[in-house]
């Protein structure tokens, strides 16, 4: 999948720049434990490699899965493009072509995301929920072994890899938050090539996106959390307003904190504008219990 969404990247940066992108595999930790998500905290194992590469000059920029880059600025390293967003939702692939609503009482359901299985067992408290790794091939073939009777992983990267006929259902908004950042690429560098010589680079910088995942992610840092926390958010821009959904549910799906809120985006720092749209949300889930949530997640 880092192969394919790196890919797609370079592909564009060479279309909209003419500048020839070469790839440069990099195997982070995250790629390679068998431990859970939950038990690596969650924070940057997934880049830290990538960023050790930019700093030692081995590679010129790096590409990331933004809902995986921790929302802490990294010294020296700037995230000088967003790429446009694919589509956020989360998916379903189940055995016999199963919807989530069609599923048994006491049904397996295979995923790493205690995001998912908070929002999921909200929805659906008879389901049985285990964590797995591995990359799609291999969390797909769990069904076909006999591990468990679906996985639920993100649509984009499911469709990245060419495994959207897997799909058997698709969760929308409404019914599951995705994870801050998720369908969106980030293009991070060094701070001193950002406005030098890897300028161009912003030719894949795609605003409404940036604004978006910029007030996703601002909740995600207000409430202290990474990316292993059960914290879903998702914001849409709608003409000149940004629209911001955010949710905090216990793990076992008995409790939550939903909250709303849009803001306007006119003036010279939409940026800015979203920024404010998730420290405003985030202090209202605050000021409901939805930091304790986090915290007591953290703790199980």
């Amino acid at each position: 999948m880092a192969t394919s969404q790196s890919q797609g990247v370079a592909d564009a940066i060479t279309a909209r720049t003419g500048v020839r992108v070469e790839l440069e595999l990099i195997t982070s930790f995250g790629d390679v434990t068998q431990a859970h998500l939950t038990q690596l905290g969650g924070t940057g194992v997934f880049v830290n490699s990538l960023r050790e590469q930019l700093a030692e000059g081995g590679v010129d920029f790096a590409v990331h899965s933004l809902k995986d880059l921790p929302t802490a600025p990294a010294e020296g390293l700037t995230v000088v493009a967003v790429t446009e967003r694919d589509d956020p939702r989360d998916a379903l692939c189940a055995r016999d072509g199963r919807k989530f609503s069609d599923l048994p009482a006491g049904s397996v359901i295979g995923t790493g995301s205690p995001r998912r299985v908070a929002q999921l067992a909200a929805l659906r408290p008879d389901l049985t929920f285990v964590p797995i790794r591995g990359n799609a091939g291999t969390r797909l073939g769990k069904i076909a072994e006999g591990e468990v009777d679906a996985v639920v992983l993100a649509y984009a990267g499911l469709e990245r890899v060419g495994r959207l006929d897997d799909v058997t259902d698709v969760f929308e908004p409404e019914q599951v938050l995705p994870a801050p950042g998720q369908g969106a690429l980030a293009v991070e560098c060094l701070t001193s090539r950002a406005g030098g010589d890897l300028a161009y680079l912003a030719a894949v910088d795609h605003a409404d996106t940036r604004a978006a995942v910029t007030a996703e992610r601002t909740v995600l840092a207000e409430l202290e959390a990474g990316c292993a926390a059960p914290v879903g958010a998702y914001a849409e821009v709608d003409g000149d307003r940004l629209r911001l959904r955010a949710a905090v549910v216990a793990p076992d799906g008995r409790q939550a904190v939903r909250r709303e809120r849009s803001a306007a985006l006119g003036g010279a720092d939409p940026a800015g504008a979203a920024a404010s749209l998730g420290r405003e949300l985030a202090r209202e889930m605050i000021g409901e219990g939805a930091d304790r949530i986090v915290a007591e997640a953290a703790e199980d």
